[in-house]
């Protein structure tokens, strides 16, 4: 979904951190934030990546640093969506998603592409005939989108490992199966596994996903399970299912989560965590007007210790399906920056990350990393 870090440390290990008392919490955050070398990805390094989304102007100064330290793997958030990286048919804008692809190269980080088909930031030309002004045909936007693919992801091969070839193309309505995109529209069911098939053949050794948000809700689930079948049943090369666990405080339930990771892991493919926050407000789906409640954006500790219950409870599940998770990825860095500040509730700041404005870990990332 476009829902659109260092300190110099000795060596107290982390659960001798974990064991102190509640009445201790301040003199441990402080322990914590001068005395622990390891990031979260040194604490899961026997267990899966731990990613990030980021742009551009996030890889300088302290933030850069702050992924260095945390992170092993990073997702562009925007730079490689259809609509900013190919915005003419004849251009493409490299600039963005070259610079990001260059920072994990200098550094040794894995990269994930972020996306290659999705209905949402594609551009207008795409499925339009200039000379007409109508909708193309399918054999048309078949093969804009081969073109598409075939010339972003030949440019990274060999640097980026994995992809969200298709993104989102499941509905949210309960009686249809797939989004009435224009995508739909025009080619019908046929272009997701062509995308596959054109991402495969420009990259043959890279990890190719379907990824989708609200996975946890059984019905969208099983919709997400039966493409992800048929596609596979086809022979079509599908490795992987991205979840992107946009949670709140109130969402999932631990029998929600293991049930969903599960389901997707009975078809044997890896699942992959891709765009992770949660909400320290009751999950809202859709965007909405402000309402007076929606003044009181404190971080309380109600919010604080809420929001610390559900990453406890999410990362245990997690280590409980090692085998089957092969990553997982925050969707932005700290709380300093979130899509969420802007959805459902434009200008309503959210704390959905584990770490504060000032790139602190927070009470949750303690709890993330106690096991």
């Amino acid at each position: 979904m476009n829902r659109y870090l260092f300190t110099i440390i000795t060596s107290i290990p982390a659960m001798m951190l974990m064991t102190c008392s509640s009445a201790n919490q301040t003199q441990h955050s402080s322990v914590a934030a001068i005395d622990s070398t390891k990031g979260l990805k040194d604490y899961y390094k026997n267990y899966f990546p731990v990613g990030v989304a980021v742009a551009p102007n996030t890889l300088r100064g302290d933030l850069a640093q702050f992924v260095l330290q945390q992170f092993s793997s990073i997702t562009p958030e925007n730079a490689m969506k259809m609509g900013p990286i190919h915005p003419e048919e004849n251009r493409y804008f490299w600039r963005d998603a070259d610079s990001i692809v260059s920072f994990a190269q200098k550094h040794g980080l894995r990269v994930r592409g972020h996306n290659l088909c999705w209905h949402n930031q594609a551009p207008r030309w795409l499925f339009r005939d200039s000379a007409s002004g109508k909708n193309v045909t399918k054999e048309v936007l078949l093969q804009r989108l081969k073109d598409h693919i075939t010339t972003v992801v030949n440019r990274y091969k060999g640097k980026i490992y994995a992809w969200d070839v298709v993104n989102e193309a499941i509905s949210d309505n309960k009686d249809e199966y797939l989004r009435n995109s224009l995508w739909y529209q025009i080619c019908g069911e046929e272009y997701i596994s062509r995308a596959f098939e054109y991402a495969h053949e420009a990259d043959p050794a890279a990890q190719l996903f379907y990824n989708d948000y609200n996975e946890i809700n059984p019905i969208k689930r099983e919709k997400i399970y039966r493409l992800v079948k048929s596609l596979k049943e086809a022979g079509v090369p599908i490795n992987a299912v991205g979840l992107q666990a946009h949670w709140a405080i109130n969402e999932p339930s631990e029998q929600q989560l293991d049930s969903t990771i599960k389901r997707f892991a009975d078809l044997g493919l890896k699942v992959q965590i891709t765009e992770m926050d949660i909400s320290v407000y009751p999950k809202e789906h859709n965007a909405r007007e402000r309402k007076p409640e929606d003044a009181n954006t404190v971080f309380s500790s109600e919010k604080e210790n809420s929001q610390l219950e559900m990453y406890k409870m999410c990362f245990k599940i997690f280590r409980k399906y090692q085998k089957v998770i092969s990553g997982v990825t925050f969707w932005n860095i700290s709380d300093r920056h979130s899509w969420l500040d802007n959805f459902p509730v434009r200008g309503r700041k959210d704390y959905p990350l584990l770490f504060d404005k000032d790139l602190k870990p927070k009470k949750a990332f303690w709890e993330v990393v106690k096991f």
